[in-house]
């Protein structure tokens, strides 16, 4: 590593596990001093031993709780949007509850950690923004993502938004709009789905593969890659763009 983010304050969402995890693990060794955060505090409690600096337990669909936190925290250089749900089925198939939540969750998450930190970024003149979007958004419908590709696509109208508002200010917005990648939430879901179908994991894993052209799922770690490189000054001409890093799951 470079430390290509020494001396930048960086707050992250769903740093327990995947993507979340994989990035906070990566700022820190970039030099970033580094607030992860999760909803299972149990999940972050060992990121200390990865040079994350400090570790919270987090609901981002609590307004007072993302306030009450970043006025403990103060002011920070980088916020990494990572928190969501993936729900499947249609329209057909989606209830009310099923979108309020996946919305409140995967969009205005952010919208809540954007607002409580983009004042202080404001302030200081200089910051950057980066929110997990989805190749399945407004890059690519997927089935049996209504609501999600829905949501998904809001977070790239947000950051869009966000980054036009403030580009004169000093404010970096981007979302990153990965494809499949191996995780912890993929394997729930593939399990989820072989006990409702009744095939095996390594069937639906197999499905999961067989849509990434490039013949393989993606890593946490690949993801964080871009993600170290949008939080840093070597992409300070760049904002309000969606990065995919999804194995040609666009083309």
């Amino acid at each position: 590593m470079t430390d290509r983010l020494k001396g930048k304050r960086a707050f992250l969402t769903a740093a327990g596990a995947g993507i979340g995890r994989a990035t906070a693990i990566a700022f820190a060794a970039e030099g970033a001093h580094v607030i992860a955060t999760d909803l299972k505090g149990e999940l972050i409690a060992d990121l200390g031993t990865h040079g994350v600096a400090e570790a919270y337990p987090l609901d981002v669909r609590s307004t007072e709780a993302i306030e009450a936190l970043a006025q403990q925290v103060g002011p920070v250089d980088i916020l990494f949007n990572c928190a969501g749900f993936v729900h499947h089925g249609t329209a057909l198939s989606t209830s009310d509850e099923d979108w309020d939540f996946s919305f409140d969750i995967n969009v205005k998450s952010m919208h809540r950690t954007i607002r409580a930190f983009l004042p202080g970024m404001l302030a200081q003149g200089s910051g950057s923004i980066i929110n997990i979007a989805s190749g399945a958004s407004s890059v690519r419908g997927i089935p049996n993502r209504y609501v999600y590709g829905a949501s998904k696509a809001a977070v790239v109208g947000l950051t869009k938004a966000v980054a036009a508002d403030h580009i004169r200010q000093g404010i970096r917005v981007n979302a990153i709009s990965p494809g499949t990648i191996q995780s912890p939430s993929l394997d729930g879901r593939i399990a989820d789905q072989a006990a409702k179908t009744g095939k095996s994991e390594a069937e639906i894993r197999q499905q999961f593969i067989d849509r990434q052209p490039m013949g393989r799922l993606g890593t946490a770690e690949e993801i964080a890659y871009l993600a170290v490189y949008l939080a840093s000054d070597e992409a300070s001409y760049t904002t309000g763009q969606v990065h995919l890093a999804d194995g040609g799951f666009a083309l």
